[in-house]
């Protein structure tokens, strides 16, 4: 057991230094895309290309694991295509070349994304919440350290944001060496088809992926948070403040990753992310209605606690859910779905911000995140009783 929780850390370290190379790149990315002529739909476009390259992936490359009965390879080729399209991505000059060198990067998380939550899946069998609490913890602390990075780089030493990109870049590369240390214990090929993978997905799996497809429709990209707050500040402070608020929403989101993911454990998934969902409709609207910096502040660490909430729980409840024989294909489905939704959310929300007003991008958020937790809890039947809902307590 010793072992197989040390993957999860192990993972976690992975994670923590990819995402400080990642998260280098991330805050100023919709200000990149500005910079080289982009407007709200097309920060939406590639906010949803990212997210739905990946996504669409996924699935195929969690159910190859399942066949494979192999996690680590897809993990290791998946942040080595990553670190490599961050490398391209630095020497963008227009903003399509950020839009297909950014989804071109994402190939890499459509990949590795599946297997590697199997794989923690796996390890920590009894506390799948904890698990993922963990690895999402010290994910989101090398999201904390890059921000910290970016702005060091960018308020001190005045790089560009090219710059910036290629520093990330080679950051990237020394999150392969933890990958050596990982075990998985060997499996036989599995005799299973796509098909069939989909077919055994269990009614209230899928029940729980249309609600959190509903959801992501609302969850509409990141980078109109980080404009939101760009928009009322001038000269540097413009690129200076939303960083920081970045950071702020790392902090919040790292912090009560691992108490939810207890929680979770504790007193059943559904509920927590419920909880959620209702925090996401509440946050947007006051992304709507306000515009201070103390209103942001505020905001933004509202908007890490979501995070915290919601990101592992859901992939934690998948697991829960879902048959140990295709739970990589399972998570792959859920990945996908989800991803597929952020594209129409993105371009929704980019749509809204150009052609109505940034306020009614986070009314749209509001209204469908409110949505889609009456959805779950008007489904609630479907949730108990289910043969692999082992750690759900109603």
């Amino acid at each position: 057991m010793k072992e197989k929780s040390s993957n999860v850390v192990l993972l976690g370290i992975v994670s923590f230094i990819n995402d400080v190379s990642s998260e280098m790149i991330m805050p100023i990315l919709p200000m990149f895309i500005t910079a080289l002529g982009g407007g709200g739909v097309v920060v939406g476009l590639v906010g949803g290309i990212r997210e739905s390259v990946s996504s669409i992936l996924k699935v195929l490359f969690g159910y190859l694991s399942d066949r494979a009965g192999k996690r680590k390879i897809f993990v290791v080729f998946g942040y080595l295509i990553s670190s490599v399209f961050k490398l391209f991505l630095a020497f963008s000059r227009i903003w399509q070349n950020v839009l297909l060198f950014s989804g071109l990067e994402r190939i890499g998380k459509g990949l590795r994304t599946a297997p590697r939550d199997a794989l923690i899946a796996e390890s920590m069998p009894d506390e799948r919440g904890k698990g993922f609490g963990i690895h999402r913890a010290l994910d989101t602390s090398g999201a904390i350290l890059g921000s910290a990075i970016v702005f060091l780089l960018f308020w001190f030493l005045h790089l560009d944001f090219k710059a910036i990109i290629l520093v990330a870049a080679v950051i990237s590369v020394f999150s392969l060496a933890p990958l050596h240390f990982v075990r998985e214990k060997r499996e036989q090929k599995r005799d299973i088809t796509f098909k069939l993978s989909l077919k055994s997905l269990d009614l209230p799996l899928r029940m729980f992926i249309l609600v959190s497809g509903v959801f992501s429709l609302a969850n509409f990209n990141y980078m109109f948070f980080i404009l939101r707050a760009k928009e009322q500040f001038s000269g540097r402070l413009s690129v200076g403040v939303p960083i920081i608020l970045y950071i702020l929403f790392n902090i919040f989101y790292a912090a009560f990753a691992v108490p939810f993911g207890r929680l979770s454990d504790r007193i059943g998934r559904r509920k927590v992310i419920i909880f959620g969902y209702f925090l996401f409709s509440l946050t947007t609207l006051g992304f709507a209605l306000f515009d201070s910096l103390l209103a942001f502040v505020l905001l933004f660490a509202l908007y890490g606690i979501v995070y915290a909430i919601i990101d592992g729980n859901q992939r934690a409840y998948v697991s829960d859910l879902s048959p140990e024989d295709v739970r990589a294909t399972a998570l792959g489905f859920y990945h996908t779905v989800v991803g597929i939704a952020a594209l129409p959310a993105s371009l929704i929300a980019g749509i809204l911000w150009q052609s109505v007003s940034p306020a009614m991008t986070f009314v749209y958020g509001c209204v469908l995140s409110a949505a889609s937790a009456i959805l779950f809890i008007s489904l609630g039947g479907y949730f108990r009783g289910s043969s692999f809902s082992s750690m759900e307590r109603e």
